[in-house]
Parts: structure tokens; sequence; C-alpha cells
């Protein structure tokens, strides 16, 4: 059992990093685009979110090569389908 809740804290620490990595890119890419980003907006986000993971199923753990480290940020101009 406590072995259970060690590893549900080092996923809660994964996806903690995993998020605060791409809001930090997001916060950066807005503010290199013009955006006002302000600072007490930014304050209020929070890295705890994860409805773009999959806790059921399948994992593959074989990562591609991302140049740069991280995948591309989604156009805000997109739609959802594309």
């Amino acid at each position: 059992m406590e072995d259970q809740i060690g590893v549900l804290g080092l996923v809660l620490n994964a996806l903690v990093l995993f998020n605060t990595r791409y809001m930090d890119a997001a916060v950066n890419q807005l503010r290199a685009d013009g955006f006002d980003v302000l600072d007490e907006d930014v304050a209020r986000l929070s890295p705890f979110v994860r409805h773009h993971i999959n806790m059921l199923g399948r994992y593959s753990f074989q990562l591609p090569d991302l140049p740069g480290g991280l995948r591309p940020l989604r156009d805000p101009g997109a739609t959802d389908g594309e």
C-alpha cells in the first residue's frame, strides 16, 4: 500500500512538472507575440490540470526525438480538428 502511495506521488509530481513547463512555454510565447500577459493572471494558473492525461489504458514510453525538448504549442487560431 505504501508503494502505491509513493508511486501516485511520483506520477503527480511528473504531471505538475510537465504542465508547468508547457504553461511557461505558452506564457513566454504569448508575451513574445505581443500579448499583454499580466503577472497577476499567471499567478492564478494551476499546473494540476489532468484532462490530457490518459489515466486508464496502455502507455508507450518510446519517446520520439523532439527538437528543443518540447512539442510545438497549439496555434490559437486553429480549430480543434486541426
